[in-house]
């Protein structure tokens, strides 16, 4: 009997102990994630210079994820910044059917962050514009657009901060590539098409599995898109698939990708209004480097794969 219970008592003390450094690891893993969003994002706001003395930041919060994910770290960030800003919560409800407008002002309540709820019914205006099964992003997204710009001006915003992630600025470089025959990514900061407004993305350099890592630690209030959330077959959404794809079949690809957005070289491609190839003439001064103007690229590993599926385009191996 005394064996028996002493070999009881062993095992939930394993199992106590199991528990015990299975909790302080994940501990350590969160820990060290929100170092490495933190320094993300602070290197994105320092390589661009997206937030200033003084600044009053929008920080558009939708209900998702990516928007849950950038104000929580643009909290702490304002904790430990060298400089004061001032960060206004805004959310656009849009009045779509089931949307539950009750969750973000309670979540925004408890965070203590002074936010602004706009209303407005762009719901019904997509939905008699859009042919039903017809893709609604686009006029969705403009509609969305005016709107917060003018809130941004009624609260006298003077960044307005979007919560697009380093694998959205991946796939609208492969979606304007593919579709649209043009080399163009979504940059990290812009001036709004009225002019008027700086638009700033500080989670350019935020993978966005880490990103669904945090919120399923910080249980974010996860509000789903019923409007455009439930259209498949999108071509962003083949693009993500293709993406996913490689970076399970080959690890480290897209790092390498994203680093390629930032290392351009305009005389190794050909966009005339980039580079004046018309006018080149020899300089007489040799190359540091040696001759490799007719060297073939080497690559460690196969540059690309074999992916189907792009709506008949395939993208073959080199």
């Amino acid at each position: 009997m005394n064996a028996i219970w002493n070999g009881t008592e062993a095992t939930v003390e394993t199992d106590q102990e199991t528990a015990k450094a299975s909790g302080v690891r994940i501990e350590r893993e969160n820990h060290k994630l929100e170092k490495r969003l933190c320094r993300q994002v602070g290197q994105a706001i320092m390589d661009f210079n997206m937030i200033e003395e003084g600044d009053r930041v929008m920080v558009c919060v939708s209900g998702g994820k990516d928007s849950y994910g950038m104000l929580d770290i643009l909290l702490k960030m304002q904790q430990r910044a060298p400089i004061r800003f001032q960060l206004i919560a805004v959310n656009l409800d849009q009045k779509q059917p089931g949307f539950p407008d009750h969750v973000l002002p309670a979540y925004l309540k408890q965070l203590g962050v002074p936010f602004h709820i706009e209303t407005q019914d762009t719901y019904s205006i997509v939905k008699k514009v859009i042919p039903e099964g017809k893709t609604m992003c686009s006029l969705c997204s403009r509609l969305r657009r005016g709107i917060l710009y003018r809130v941004a001006d009624e609260l006298k915003i003077t960044k307005i901060a979007l919560g697009h992630h380093r694998d959205d600025m991946l796939q609208t470089f492969f979606l304007n590539m593919f579709f649209g025959g043009k080399l163009k990514g979504m940059p990290p900061k812009l001036v709004s098409d009225d002019g008027g407004h700086i638009v700033i993305r500080p989670l350019a350099n935020v993978a966005e599995k880490d990103l669904a890592r945090w919120a399923a630690h910080r249980a974010f209030p996860i509000i789903p898109c019923t409007l455009c959330g439930s259209q498949e077959n999108l071509q962003r959404k083949q693009i993500g698939n293709m993406l996913r794809e490689w970076e399970k079949k080959y690890p480290g690809r897209i790092e390498s990708m994203f680093t390629a957005l930032q290392n351009v070289v305009p005389s190794h491609l050909m966009d005339t209004t980039r580079f004046d190839f018309k006018n080149i003439k020899t300089t007489g001064i040799a190359d540091p480097e040696g001759d490799k103007a007719f060297d073939a690229e080497s690559f460690d590993t196969p540059p690309f794969a074999g992916v189907s599926g792009l709506n008949g385009l395939q993208v073959v191996t080199l």
